[in-house]
């Protein structure tokens, strides 16, 4: 940890309430998993519709994603968290009390709107508030509380079912998230602003104030640094994205995204339920199984905080890759023959182990630490829309190429899955700069070094 600065309560605190929307991403992605089956029923829904379905929350987090970074530099990712926190209580509010489908698909989009914004603004406010030392850790902290959220949401299908509410279930399990949703946006009025932002506004003053109460001593040699980064960029206003000298941020943050849902995690998430399924499992010891998988996510989702700014970003990317891909192979093998089906769960465990501990641990850290100041909102929003744009593909198609276990083709997905691993390894060895405790402001000689 750097000798000037200290973890105080105001740092925690802004950390908690920001990554809270980790949680509501979380918990949005996993909990309609638990309501595969009875959608489908209920609303008659072919193969095509029920991936659209489930791909209508991704398509507004696309959007949400694509356009969230201007708002966040014009108005302070902070107040625009306000507007996302309110549209993941109208979705879980609009979502349980849904009479047909269309009304479902729109209250979906808003909570896919909400969710694209997160992971632009939440990664976005975490990097500029913490400390260079903390960073990789309190920037991951958004992902544990996705992990979290997860856990939440399979744990909160699994108690569902078990109370037998028939035709309603998928309601309540829906429901369930105006809960945590309320508790973010009244959490959001009693956090700071982005240092740097306001910074970026002229507000030195309160960006003073602010950079004192999450630990940094030298508060005003910090704002000169900054100040010094932002004349280099051209002040923050305006400035352009898609430039020569933005090139390797934008390689990086596009292929890290495109990684992230190649190793197939959305697709497993959205139809974990339907996979146990397709491999013979009942519905009850699918949901109990998915819980188990969640606690395993969570687990490995501690380790890789705990050792992301010691090992270093490249390492867990590595080894993600390698453990990810070997799992899907396995699994692709489990999928085309008619035996081994009970090794499905702790392969997907090990899966779920070297996603959390790789590439998960890793994408949002990543992401936001390696743009200028003066785009950082842009290039997070870059990020997290391809991001969501290749979850939306895989998860529009997983069920349109899925087969029950020991058809024609079921081991095909996963194949592909393994292979894009063994890709990913070849990538982020030859490409990918270290980043570890390298301050925001020394990020772009970082990577022109590299």
């Amino acid at each position: 940890m750097d000798s000037n600065v200290t973890i105080t309560l105001s740092l925690l605190g802004a950390t908690f309430a920001a990554a809270l929307g980790g949680l509501l991403f979380g918990f949005d992605t996993i909990v309609i998993s638990g309501c595969q089956q009875q959608l489908k029923e209920l609303f008659q829904l072919t193969n095509f519709q029920q991936g659209f379905m489930t791909a209508s929350a991704l398509i507004g987090a696309v959007i949400g994603a694509l356009t969230a970074g201007k708002p966040g530099d014009l108005f302070g990712r902070r107040d625009c968290l306000k507007i996302a926190g309110a549209f993941y209580l109208i979705c879980a509010l609009g979502c349980a009390l849904s009479w047909s489908f269309w009304p479902f698909i729109a209250f979906r989009l808003l909570g896919g709107l909400a969710v694209g914004a997160t992971t632009v603004l939440c990664p976005t406010y975490l990097a500029e508030i913490s400390p260079a030392a903390w960073r990789g850790r309190l920037v991951a902290f958004f992902q544990f509380n996705i992990v979290f959220g997860c856990l939440v949401a399979l744990f909160s299908n699994y108690v569902i079912g078990l109370l037998n509410i028939g035709a309603v279930e998928w309601r309540w399990k829906l429901g369930v998230q105006a809960v945590p949703s309320l508790v973010f946006f009244i959490l959001l009025f009693f956090i700071p602003r982005s240092p740097r932002w306001l910074v970026m506004k002229g507000a030195t003053k309160e960006a003073a104030t602010v950079l004192r109460a999450t630990g940094t001593e030298d508060a005003e040699a910090q704002i000169a640094v900054i100040e010094k980064s932002l004349r280099e960029d051209g002040n923050g206003k305006s400035a352009p994205l898609f430039v020569r000298s933005h090139f390797k941020p934008i390689f990086l943050a596009c292929t890290v995204a495109m990684f992230n849902q190649f190793d197939g995690i959305n697709a497993l998430w959205y139809y974990l339920n339907p996979i146990f399924t397709m491999a013979g499992f009942t519905k009850l010891s699918g949901d109990l199984q998915s819980v188990f998988i969640g606690v395993a996510n969570l687990i490995a989702t501690m380790a890789g905080m705990a050792i992301i700014d010691k090992v270093g970003r490249k390492p867990l990317l590595l080894w993600g890759a390698f453990g990810t891909g070997a799992c899907m192979g396995l699994v692709a093998w489990v999928f085309n023959g008619t035996q081994h089906h009970d090794w499905l769960v702790w392969l997907l465990v090990g899966f779920v182990i070297c996603h959390a501990f790789g590439q998960g641990a890793v994408i949002w850290v990543y992401i936001s630490e390696i743009f200028p100041n003066a785009v950082r909102g842009k290039g997070q929003a870059l990020g997290s829309f391809t991001h969501w744009f290749m979850a939306m593909i895989i998860s529009w198609t997983f069920p349109m190429v899925a087969r029950d276990a020991g058809q024609p083709g079921a081991g095909l997905p996963f194949a592909f899955f393994g292979i894009m691993m063994i890709v990913q390894i070849f990538v982020v060895w030859k490409f990918f700069p270290e980043t570890k405790r390298v301050a925001l402001e020394d990020m772009r000689g970082r990577l022109a070094s590299h």
